[in-house]
């Protein structure tokens, strides 16, 4: 996978965070325990950060988009 692939799946995940958080709180409670998801702000942080870094390998030519193997025969 190249990194603007993995920008992109991490990108995916960030928002698939924050949606959580949006629907589900920021914390909650399962029998005596707390859990707190991740934050709301740092979270919109990254997701800011890789938008820009995709934006960025877009504008370079989407790094890693145009590439291609090449096989050489010993004759």
């Amino acid at each position: 996978m190249t990194d603007t692939s993995d920008a992109i799946k991490r990108l995916a995940e960030v928002r698939q965070a924050i949606q959580t958080v949006l629907v589900g709180g920021q914390s909650y409670k399962i029998g005596n325990t707390s859990l707190t998801r991740a934050d709301l702000y740092n979270l919109r942080r990254m997701q800011q950060e890789l938008e820009q870094e995709i934006a960025e390998a877009e504008a370079d030519g989407g790094i890693g988009r145009c590439t291609a193997a090449v096989c050489f025969d010993k004759r």
